[in-house]
């Protein structure tokens, strides 16, 4: 009997440790499709919201130490990311330890891509897929690092041919 209980408790174990593995602590909000056409820039504004009770790590952690918020993408070879911009993260001071203040993100958080068409881009809508790589904390304790699959839409559009002038 008593190999019986500790075979229960450990199964138990076990499947909280692989809940725990699957958890994500931040999901990504509704992305509108954004439009582009020729050369040009448009910004997509990506929307994250991070548990109640919980923070993350923010793009420029304090200390070296600590894994930093970043986007990985894997772009489709018509789409070009110009520049992504991180929010400035806020300082706090949590009760493990109270004499050093961490940069985090809590609630909800933005990340701004600019986006345009590569050279020669044909027109059509085209998925964009990759992962935020983050570390999520509370008040207590940190875990593991997680990586949320993060998905959005760019329409290229058709230019207007320049010809006959």
């Amino acid at each position: 009997m008593k190999n019986i209980a500790i075979a229960v408790l450990a199964l138990l174990m076990t499947a909280q440790a692989q809940d725990i593995k699957k958890k994500q602590y931040v999901t990504q909000l509704p992305t509108a499709r954004v439009s582009v056409a020729g050369a040009s820039t448009v910004p997509v504004h990506l929307k994250f919201s991070i548990d109640p009770e919980m923070h993350i790590n923010s793009n420029h952690p304090k200390t070296e130490n600590l894994i930093a918020t970043k986007l990985v993408l894997d772009l489709p070879t018509d789409i070009s990311v110009m520049k992504v911009v991180y929010p400035e993260g806020k300082d706090f001071a949590f009760a493990f330890d109270p004499s050093e203040k961490l940069n985090v993100y809590s609630g909800e958080f933005p990340i701004t891509l600019q986006v345009r068409p590569a050279h020669g881009a044909s027109a059509g809508t085209f998925k964009v897929h990759g992962d935020l790589q983050y570390q999520a904390c509370n008040d207590r304790a940190c875990f593991p690092p997680k990586k949320l699959p993060v998905e959005f839409e760019v329409t290229v559009l058709k230019t207007k041919s320049r010809r006959g002038r």
